[in-house]
């Protein structure tokens, strides 16, 4: 079976990314055998967004089936962004591009020209990049300067990070990379921090140890263990060893920042309320498309 996946022409963030593959029939189907991700004029996509469609890619052409690529505008559109933040840098050569695959990279061209963009980075077990959490921060303060709690926040910023990939590593159990990258949208008031991996997730390494580590919670549906990861910082190793999301989130709560995660077949966005992270303030979707991994985005307001 033929799978198309049409995005709108215009901004798709995190949602309407997955509105779009809602509206498919379902790119890991077990019958989908060649799927089709069709980028028309007007369309653009947000980097929470790009970092999700890369790994999507990269897991489907994993899995042998034929992907390709259809940008409308050519490298005049989207499919320039793309290329500007390493997007096809890091896109399986097995995935078609139309019209075709850019004739060089415009971030290998013009890496740290853009004081707004940290280009994607790639995060492999195999050949960790110890600077990328500096990289993040760095890029974060000079947008967020201007923030009362500046000083603060870089410090706090720069743990996030960390903690973020390192949880790659932690989860990920997979042969494909992770990714993250960073964007600033000033006419929106905002900055945003993508993390991405193809592995088993979050939900999927700690639910087997739960009757074991923390039994009182084996009846919690995955949203609420999700919110309880953030919040007291649960682990398959036990109640001592999850505590870097934990801090993660506790940092990002106090300076109100929107945490977004999605999972294989689940989507969480937690918005802080009184000083943390509750289910009753979280945006759940559930039955999702498949979608391999674990993809986490915050949302930092430049200004405070």
């Amino acid at each position: 079976m033929h799978c198309e996946v049409r995005f709108p022409a215009q901004w798709i963030n995190a949602s309407r990314f997955d509105l779009a593959l809602r509206a498919s029939c379902g790119p890991h189907d077990p019958g989908t055998f060649e799927v089709t991700f069709d980028v028309p004029s007007g369309c653009k996509i947000m980097v929470e967004a790009a970092i999700r469609f890369l790994s999507l890619a990269n897991q489907l052409a994993a899995t042998t089936r034929r992907v390709r690529m259809k940008f409308e505008e050519g490298d005049t559109g989207t499919m320039g962004y793309l290329n500007r933040m390493g997007f096809f840098d890091h896109l399986a050569a097995e995935v078609e591009v139309l019209p075709s695959r850019p004739g060089y990279s415009a971030a290998e061209a013009h890496r740290g020209g853009n004081a707004a963009l940290v280009e994607i980075a790639r995060i492999s077990k195999d050949e960790r990049d110890e600077e990328l959490p500096t990289r993040l921060t760095a890029a974060l303060m000079r947008s967020c300067h201007t923030r009362p709690d500046a000083a603060e926040l870089e410090g706090a910023a720069w743990t996030i990070f960390a903690e973020l990939i390192d949880n790659v590593f932690s989860h990920s159990s997979t042969v494909l990379d992770g990714y993250a990258a960073l964007q600033v949208y000033p006419k929106g008031d905002r900055l945003s921090v993508a993390v991405s991996d193809s592995g088993l997730g979050i939900m999927q390494t700690l639910r087997p140890t739960i009757g074991k580590e923390f039994p009182r919670l084996t009846d919690l549906s995955d949203t609420q263990l999700l919110v309880e990861i953030f919040r007291q910082g649960l682990s398959r190793h036990g109640p001592d060893r999850g505590c870097g999301l934990k801090g993660s989130a506790a940092k990002a709560i106090k300076f109100q920042a929107v945490l977004d995660v999605r999972l294989p077949r689940q989507r969480v966005v937690l918005i802080p309320a009184r000083g943390a992270y509750k289910v009753n303030t979280a945006d759940c979707y559930d039955g999702l498309p498949l979608m391999w991994g674990t993809h986490i985005g915050f949302g930092f307001r430049l200004g405070g």
